[in-house]
């Protein structure tokens, strides 16, 4: 696969700036492969002496680059088996932060999308109070049945769209090529990566996506009385436009004013991390963001939360798994562990239960032996899953967005007390979940869905056996006579060769000249 020489311009630029950032600069070229060495120690030389972290300095070359790479820079801290936990934690702290597009323009980007005037829409429109790569909020007025209420405009950044697709076009190319020729891309799944950055790129350009996310997560924390989700304006509301109650709270960002307020720290610790378990194993829908920007305290006491477009999803067995392994680590039987991994296929048969169980206890046994205000849940996944990559476990993403999601959870929650005992905060929750959903009922339960599956198929049976013979007999007759080709296939395949050769010389000469021209 051959770059274009619009994608090679672009990821040429990009990698310049990085390069002068020192993002680099820390590299060992000793440990590269033979071919990336001499590039490393060329592009070092723009780096100017820049050597303060390779987390720090990819947080510079990001917010340079543009705001796609903001946005990637943003989910790569939530794959710190990507990039490690050093420069995730520091990608973490990137702020998506641009300066406002302007009231005039938000304006005729919600009359349009509304399809009627702003004073019609709302009794008061105001000047932007926050503004990002994709989106800036404003504070407006409308009028319901019970009165004016304050409300938050969410409007769509213009042009941002085409901007992430085109980025999103080299990100892939990249994916691609890292996939052909690395094993290690191939494990970490890099196209799977991009996959899952565009269908974020999609549910937080498409405000009717994260709407309905809102609304999900509303209907699942309903019952909560310590949880409170900001209500969906359906009525205001379109691809390009998000209303949302007006939130009236104290963000968690700032202790001191929550403290003043006379709020209960170690308590909203304690929800904090209690609420994400509760919803990545009860619901399996959780907010995939819970950094301290996005959470705050209302006057009731209740945690709320705001910014839906990244959200994880965990299918029933994700929901086993986690629990029983988090279960597993408390009770310190390394066994039941080792046996889930196996059972849920994400270890391969081939390796040995009681040789990964003996990793596992080496992970465990350390959390019990050290004061609780030092257990690091986050710790554990992350050293779970450092683990499970030397017994061939392959990169699973939702898993690793549950993961990291728990590592910013349980930095909340240590912010408002930092002696927060993470087993007992953790073990209610888990221990609940367990008994309802892995209990007597559970099991019986199980059994009539798996007696209803039987049914279904065998009521398909006899047309799968059909298709499966004529499926036989096509490969049989292929077998027996072979597979010919048309001049016409033949010739297409001949003019593609060429024309990939012909692709290759000019990327080739674009390199080039574009490395002469950075190193004149």
């Amino acid at each position: 696969m051959i770059l274009g020489v619009g994608h090679f311009y672009r990821l040429a630029r990009a990698g310049y700036i990085m390069a002068r950032e020192g993002v680099f600069a820390l590299l060992d070229p000793t440990l590269l492969p033979p071919a990336a060495a001499p590039l490393v120690r060329v592009a070092n030389l723009f780096a100017g002496g820049k050597r303060d972290g390779a987390g720090k300095a990819l947080v510079r070359a990001l917010a340079q680059i543009g705001p796609s790479y903001v946005k990637l820079g943003q989910f790569l801290a939530t794959r710190p088996d990507i990039v490690g936990g050093e420069i995730a934690d520091a990608l973490t702290a990137l702020q998506d932060r641009m300066e406002p597009f302007g009231r005039d323009k938000a304006v005729a980007i919600v009359e349009k999308a509304l399809g009627r005037r702003i004073d019609e829409i709302f009794v008061s429109f105001g000047e932007p109070v926050a503004a990002a790569s994709v989106a800036q909020v404003h504070v407006a007025e409308a009028r319901y049945e019970d009165g004016l209420r304050k409300v938050a405009v969410k409007v769509l950044r213009p042009g941002i769209e085409g901007q992430f697709a085109v980025d999103l076009r080299d990100m892939y190319r990249i994916a691609r090529l890292a996939e052909r020729y690395s094993s290690e891309a191939r494990r970490l799944r890099m196209i799977e990566v991009v996959d899952t950055l565009a269908r974020t790129v999609r549910l937080e350009t498409d405000f009717r996506l994260e709407a309905a996310a809102a609304s999900e997560f509303a209907d699942n924390v309903a019952a909560d009385p310590e949880m409170h989700v900001p209500a969906v304006d359906w009525s205001r509301t379109d691809r390009e436009v998000l209303t949302l109650e007006w939130i009236e709270g104290v963000p968690l960002s700032d202790i001191e004013r929550v403290a003043a307020e006379g709020h209960d720290l170690k308590a909203i610790g304690r929800n904090v991390l209690q609420s994400f378990l509760r919803h990545a194993m009860r619901d399996g829908f959780f907010h995939a963001d819970m950094h301290q920007g996005n959470l705050f305290v209302d006057k009731k006491g209740r945690l709320v939360a705001i910014d839906f477009g990244i959200m994880g999803r965990l299918g029933l067995k994700e929901r086993r798994f986690l629990a029983e392994i988090l279960y597993g680590f408390i009770i310190r039987d390394y066994k039941r562990v080792a046996e889930v991994h196996f059972e849920a296929g994400y270890v391969p048969a081939t390796h040995s239960i009681e040789e990964f169980a003996q990793a596992l206890r080496a992970i465990g046994e350390p959390m019990h032996m050290i004061n609780a205000a030092d257990i690091s849940m986050a710790r554990l996944l992350t050293l779970l899953f450092e683990v499970t990559a030397l017994f061939d476990m392959r990169t699973r993403t939702e898993l690793v967005l549950l993961q990291k999601t728990m590592v910013v959870a349980e930095g909340v929650a240590r912010a408002f007390d930092p002696k927060l005992d993470i087993w007992k905060t953790c073990d209610p929750v888990v221990r609940s979940w367990i008994e309802e959903n892995l209990g007597v009922k559970a099991k019986v339960e199980d059994a009539s869905r798996s007696v209803a599956e039987l049914v279904k198929l065998a009521t398909r049976l006899p047309q799968t056996l059909l298709e499966a013979e004529t499926a036989i007999q096509r490969v049989s007759k292929m077998a027996e006579e072979g597979v010919e080709l048309s001049d016409r296939s033949l010739d297409a395949l001949a003019e593609m060769r060429r024309r990939s050769d012909r692709w290759f010389l000019l990327a080739l000469s674009a390199l080039l000249l574009l490395a002469l021209w950075l190193l004149k």
